[in-house]
């Protein structure tokens, strides 16, 4: 699935330009291209054939690749173009790269005329023939909300009843819902023509920003043009004081869905949107009306979550644990901003008695991996950090007498690179912690060289999927010296580093130009494996709803592969060893066996993994009610499932009655891993 990541949570709303003439929309002249795309074009590939770290150059084979994904971008549904339109398209096929270096954007533009008049003949087919159809939903049919499943159309017709199963299933929705006829109409006609409004107000900058991305993301997916608006979106997203809700979003099908809750944010602070969750409608304030956004532009549905520190935001969701099938659910939000603090660590303590011994066991919950720069510039003595806040928690843990150590990193998808190596130095006596390779080949083995050890004592550290970048250093580094065991799901591979080049170093023009954010180092462990792709695998794994194939970097087609170099030096330390694994793992096993909650667990985590899978969605509104039903019985009665949730701050309180089920059992493993210690 074609997936297009967003932030949603900066500056304020947007509002849709007023007045908007439909009438004879389909005219494409006035999206042209402007000169200085040309020249940005042409600077973009060369900076890209030169710095990229995978050292390809731009040919008619990745010419060939741009095409399909630029399409893609512009109808990741297959919904609009049909079989004769992909052929007119095939000129392009190979040319793209010498067009490109010649200044032409032409392409661009001319594919994305086609759209769209085919957009508007949708909207016009939609408008008169469907909305204000009598479905009959007594037939059994589906449809395939996963269309990279499905062929391109070949005409017209093919299209036509393509469009009849969405409005359908839109339709029985909404009739389930409890909507009247006359309202499902209403609610329909004014979701698409606010559609048609989003998609037709589409400009050159836009245009040629979706084209310079599918030339860029073609090397890699962490590889992109930011438009001058979107560079500046991506510095206020990267200052930590951002106002909004707190969530990365990403399209996928119709449907725009939570990539990431930040946490610190509103969003994490309400446990009420997860990663998953799809958005379907939006509302302003306390009282305002939800307005529908399935099938809408990702940024027009950002523009609507956005907003000011203190307003309200309405959010429409189906949870991500309820599948395609479930049911809705309306939640407010208050927008905030999110600051450094709220991304701090934090501690507690939690009780635990196996086998006679009573013992505390220590948590530290770590959002990112933070550095307060300007302060630490500035030469204040008390600027916060990551390694600093961990040192003074670990001294006030060991002050409370713990026995051993969880250091939970799920969801911390990275941040200071500096912090991560800082923190790994405060397990080991000194050493490599990463290398860091450039696209000249050059290795830069980055160390701890601080001899003094804070922590010695039995460690866990905890991850999951959403566990990224800094994190998969810190984590792996802990697991290649055997100071510690890793524990709960792989890491989500991202072991990339970028940097931002802004253009207007290379182009002298009147016109504002924009930013590439491009992927020039790649990370390395100590032992010469890479955390690309693969991330770090635990220790000990626990159950995952999560396929690999739609989660993590792995899921995007481009991403660079795993590969390892030579390892360098370093010292294992004697804590952890292939025994005390293999007795851990056994001891989880057995646990499987006897814990009624961990075994509920998996068996929730299985149930939730297969309604990820499940993409076809039942026309028939006895099937579909009953589906629907079903959903929320499971749901109802399973245990809280947080794989996929942000932490929260656990009290101090007897480990029984803990309800995330992930800490639990990670704190069982510190709790085994203490007595074989002591064994």
């Amino acid at each position: 699935m074609k997936k297009k990541t967003f932030f949603a949570g900066i500056i304020s709303i947007v509002l849709l330009v007023p007045g908007l003439l439909l009438a004879g929309i389909a005219d494409t002249t006035q999206l042209k291209a402007k000169p200085v795309f040309g020249k940005e074009a042409k600077v973009v590939t060369y900076i890209l054939d030169n710095n990229h770290y995978r050292k390809i150059i731009l040919n008619d084979s990745l010419s060939s690749v741009i095409l399909d994904s630029y399409v893609k971008n512009l109808d990741n549904n297959k919904t609009y173009f049909t079989t004769t339109d992909l052929a007119s398209f095939e000129k392009y096929r190979q040319t793209i790269d010498d067009m490109t270096r010649a200044e032409n954007v032409t392409a661009a533009f001319d594919i994305y005329g086609a759209f769209r008049k085919r957009f508007v003949s949708r909207m016009d087919y939609i408008m008169k023939n469907l909305i204000h159809e009598k479905f009959d939903y007594t037939t059994e049919e589906f449809y395939e909300t996963d269309r990279d499943k499905e062929q391109w159309c070949k005409n017209e017709q093919e299209l036509n009843e393509v469009w009849r199963k969405i409005i359908k299933s839109q339709a029985l929705s909404l009739k389930l819902a409890g909507k009247t006829q006359p309202e499902i109409e209403k609610m329909l006609t004014e979701r698409y023509e606010r559609f048609r409004k989003s998609i037709l107000q589409f400009n050159s900058d836009d245009v040629f920003s979706l084209y310079m991305n599918s030339i860029t993301e073609s090397y890699d997916p962490h590889t992109n043009y930011l438009s001058p608006k979107a560079a500046d979106i991506f510095k206020q997203s990267m200052s930590l004081s951002l106002e909004g809700i707190g969530a990365r979003l990403q399209t996928e099908n119709d449907y725009t869905k939570v990539a990431e809750v930040i946490v610190g944010g509103p969003a994490h602070k309400s446990d009420l949107i997860h990663n998953g969750d799809r958005i379907i409608g939006v509302g302003q304030g306390e009282k305002g009306d939800i307005v529908d956004v399935i099938g809408w532009r990702i940024d027009d549905v950002v523009k609507l979550i956005k907003g000011p520190k203190g307003t309200t935001v309405k959010l429409q969701i189906i949870p991500a644990d309820m599948g395609v099938n479930g049911p809705s659910k309306v939640v407010q939000i208050v927008r905030d901003k999110i600051k450094l603090e709220d991304q701090q660590a934090k501690k507690s303590v939690i009780h635990y008695e196996k086998d006679g011994k009573s013992m505390n066991l220590g948590v530290i919950t770590l959002p990112s991996f933070y550095m307060d720069f300007d302060a630490y510039q500035k030469g204040d003595p008390n600027y916060t950090s990551t390694s600093r806040d961990v040192k003074r928690l670990i001294k006030e843990l060991q002050e409370q007498k713990v026995d051993g150590l969880v250091l939970d990193l799920r969801n911390n998808g990275g941040g200071s690179l500096t912090e991560a190596i800082e923190l790994t130095g405060l397990f080991i006596k000194q050493g490599p912690v990463v290398q860091v390779k450039n696209s000249l080949n050059k290795i830069d083995v980055q160390t701890d060289d601080n001899p003094t050890i804070t922590y010695n004592g039995p460690l866990v550290v905890l991850t999951n999927r959403f566990s990224a970048s800094a994190s998969e250093i810190f984590a792996g580094a802990i697991q290649d010296y055997h100071r510690g065991v890793v524990v709960g799901e792989s890491t989500f591979g991202k072991g990339t580093v970028q940097t931002v080049i802004d253009l207007k170093r290379f182009i002298n023009d009147p016109d504002e130009v924009g930013e590439l954010k491009l992927t020039f180092q790649k990370f390395y462990r100590v032992t010469g494996s890479s955390t690309q792709n693969k991330g770090v695998t635990p220790d000990v794994k626990l159950p995952t709803a999560l396929d690999p194939q739609q989660f993590g970097e792995s899921s995007n087609p481009s991403a660079l592969p795993w590969d390892e170099i030579r390892g360098t030096l370093f010292q294992k330390t004697p804590v952890i060893n292939d025994r005390v694994i293999s007795n851990l793992n056994k001891s989880y096993q057995d646990r499987l066996k006897t814990d009624k909650s961990l075994a509920q667990f998996v068996n929730d985590t299985e149930e939730v993994r297969e309604s990820y899978r499940e993409t076809k969605v039942s026309l028939n509104e006895v099937t579909r009610k009953k589906e629907m039903e079903e959903a929320e019985k499971k749901k109802a009665s399973r245990t809280s499932l947080n794989t996929t949730l942000p932490n929260k701050e656990i009290p101090s309180s007897d480990l029984k009655e803990m309800d995330d089920e992930y800490l639990r059992e990670g704190l069982f493993v510190l709790g085994d891993l203490i007595t074989t210690k002591i064994g």
